[in-house]
């Protein structure tokens, strides 16, 4: 079995301002933005040809980290601790501590690039598209920073499953560690490498070719659901609740709207008439 190994959240300090890693994985995540969006434009001849530029990308970054962050942390608050956030109410701007929600934050953006849209003239459809490669890998940092934060704890695993891992209990500290009773499956890795870096591999394959319009979109919309759907099955749940006999998680809840989206979506893109119009 693996022990989770407790990291210290600060990466570092200067002075009095402290810097911690799950705040850095955001940094690398925006980061990796830029970055393959340049990819995109310079290696894709069709996405150039859809009038793509590098400085499109810092402008649009911009309005996608205010929805990453708004959305996220508001999605968190709604959709996960009401309760708690509303008698604690200081503590939703504590986004360091960690809490941030994936649906509320994929709410957040789509608004965002919205007003982006609107604002540059652009059709929100190729915008989706554009930007739909280069999400999961940074989702995927995402998840490293709870990782780090020791955050989303997954159900209990057979101890002899090579990597099931003593899980430190929410009150432990590097100084004071305190442990779970049973070693769980460390579920904040496995969205990374599924949620993440799977989807991230297979869209961005997808994404290299001309595709309909909102097609690259769509395969990520219902990529992502499916794979949230399946790596929630391995963590412990906010909340659930039982739906005609079949109990679901919050993660689950929220993801089954993403996934009849994505069919509807894949379905439009690829009618007859859509397929004559190729998207970046």
């Amino acid at each position: 079995m693996l022990v989770h190994p407790q990291p210290n959240p600060i990466a570092f300090s200067i002075g009095p301002v402290q810097v911690h890693w799950y705040g850095l994985m955001y940094v690398l995540a925006f980061a990796l933005f830029l970055i393959l969006g340049r990819v995109r434009i310079k290696t894709q001849p069709h996405v150039a040809a859809q009038g793509w530029k590098y400085e499109d990308l810092d402008d649009m970054l911009f309005y996608g980290m205010l929805g990453v962050i708004l959305g996220g942390r508001l999605g968190e608050v709604l959709f996960y601790e009401p309760a708690f956030y509303f008698s604690h109410p200081l503590d939703i701007i504590k986004v360091w501590n960690g809490g941030m929600s994936y649906h509320g934050g994929f709410i957040g953006v789509l608004i965002a690039m919205a007003l982006w849209a609107r604002k540059r003239g652009r059709n929100l459809l190729d915008v989706y598209d554009f930007i739909a490669p280069m999400v999961p890998l940074g989702y995927a940092f995402g998840r490293l920073g709870n990782f780090i934060n020791h955050e989303l704890p997954g159900r209990p695993a057979d101890p002899s499953l090579p990597w099931a891992m003593w899980w430190p209990a929410p009150e432990s500290t590097a100084a004071h560690p305190l442990w779970l009773p049973a070693p769980v499956h460390p579920s904040p890795l496995y969205q990374a490498l599924v949620d993440g870096l799977l989807c991230f591999i297979i869209v961005w394959l997808f994404a290299r070719k001309p595709r309909p319009r909102l097609a690259v979109g769509a395969l990520y919309t219902l990529l992502y659901g499916c794979a949230r759907f399946f790596t929630e099955y391995f963590r412990v749940p906010d909340w659930q609740t039982t739906i005609a006999g079949v109990t679901l998680s919050s993660g689950q809840i929220l993801s089954v709207p993403m996934i009849v989206a994505g069919i509807i979506m894949l379905v439009w893109a690829y009618r007859p008439e859509g397929r004559r119009t190729a998207t970046a």
